[in-house]
């Protein structure tokens, strides 16, 4: 099936709002196995909305309509549509009642419009989707094998109408769904993981689609089916195949944080962890502490972003910044064993680099990070080099850290 969207309102086209409709509406269709191939949006104004449903009509299936279903003069959706099919408005008194109930609930006190009830005029013969959150009533017309479904335009209207109905009556139509399971990647080049995947990334089902993202990537594997578990057991062989070529640079799957597997695996192993920060300058323990409950396993977070402060917090050796310089495998080193003597911590990361945009030199350029995580064990160091402006290459050395921190937990190193 080919679907359309179509937004009313000219206060979208003047830039006043926001489409987010169109974005949902295309992630909910698309879930459903309905291509979306076009959106648009129009005005207010009757003649624009009528060429604009006659040229989707002309190359789709079905269009789903958002907006201009309110009680003013311009309000022309239902009744353009209902042009388009030949179709004449008929009163619906259940309608009108839901509407008269709504009012009152919304406006206590206030004598009810007769301009609403305008809002109760529905195309003759359709499907009506009664409104759970606002006054106006939205509708389904099948005629001439074609489907126009027309819906509220607030976000929250628009949204419960197409889960409590909408959703319900395209999902007997097209009883299949997309499944897609995300492999989340880092250490590891989006071109060397697209390379080494190629066979997967020209199959057709389950599909496999690669996504760069800042300091990551992934793996996007989707297959059609009827249920999740027919899904899951087609992408299985898929999956297991990506582990294979990726291995321990897959820190999780779908939308789960990196913080929050890093926060899953200190908990099961009941371990704390304790943060040294220069250049990130308090980044680390930031994203860490956005996660519920981590406090039980975050001990403290220090920012040392002078070599007096390095030397008096962390026990960097005077003798090591004045050789090596603050940022350097050495001072890494020592500020993350300091870090980790000091406050009795299972584990400690620590960071120092330059961020820039001055203080790089020849051999020190500007995005140069040094990344050192210990444990009772020994002690790691990785030196980085990242692009970027300032806070891009902070973003980076923290995201790095944290990964750097999931991979010590996990002995991968």
């Amino acid at each position: 099936m080919r679907a359309e969207i179509i937004a009313v309102g000219t206060e979208l086209l003047l830039g006043q709002i926001v489409n987010t409709n169109a974005q949902y509406l295309s992630q909910k269709l698309s879930e459903r196995a309905i291509n979306v191939y076009n959106q648009s949006v129009v005005g207010d104004n009757v003649q624009r909305l009528s060429d604009a449903i006659k040229s989707a009509f002309s190359r789709s299936d079905m269009i789903i309509f958002t907006g201009g279903l309110g009680p003013t003069k311009d309000d022309l959706t239902k009744e353009t549509i209902a042009s388009y099919f030949g179709l004449k408005l008929v009163r619906d008194e259940e309608s009108l009642t839901n509407i008269k109930e709504r009012f009152a609930l919304m406006r206590k006190g206030q004598p009810f419009p007769k301009s609403n009830e305008k809002q109760a005029d529905m195309p003759e013969g359709c499907i009506i989707l009664h409104n759970d959150d606002g006054t106006a009533p939205g509708g389904i017309i099948e005629k001439d094998g074609k489907i126009a479904i027309f819906l509220p335009g607030p976000p929250y209207e628009m949204k419960l109408m197409y889960e409590h109905y909408v959703d319900p009556y395209l999902a007997k139509k097209c009883p299949q769904k997309f499944y897609s399971k995300i492999v989340n990647i880092m250490g590891m080049g989006e071109s060397y993981v697209a390379e080494q995947l190629d066979d997967l990334l020209s199959g057709d089902d389950p599909t496999v689609a690669p996504y760069a993202k800042e300091g990551e990537m992934m793996l996007r594997v989707t297959t059609m089916a009827k249920s999740e578990d027919e899904a899951n057991k087609k992408m299985e062989g898929t999956i297991k195949r990506i582990k294979e070529v990726v291995g321990d640079s897959i820190y999780g799957y779908d939308d789960i944080p990196l913080e929050n597997v890093v926060y899953s695996i200190l908990k099961e192993k009941n371990l704390t962890l304790t943060t040294a920060e220069s250049c990130t300058g308090g980044l680390i323990g930031s994203i860490i502490t956005n996660v519920p409950g981590v406090s039980s396993y975050y001990k403290e977070g220090i920012v040392t972003y002078s070599n007096e402060a390095k030397m008096k917090y962390l026990g960097v050796k005077e003798e090591t910044l004045k050789e090596f310089g603050a940022v350097s495998c050495e001072t890494a080193k020592e500020m993350a064993e300091g870090a980790l003597k000091n406050t009795g911590a299972d584990i400690a990361v620590a960071v120092t680099g330059i961020a820039g945009p001055d203080g790089g030199t020849a051999e020190k350029k500007v995005g140069l990070v040094y990344i050192s995580v210990a444990d009772k064990d020994n002690t790691v160091v990785e030196k980085f080099q990242f692009t970027g402006d300032r806070q891009k290459v902070r973003r980076l050395a923290a995201k790095n850290a944290i990964n750097m921190v999931r991979k010590k937990l996990l002995k991968i190193f």
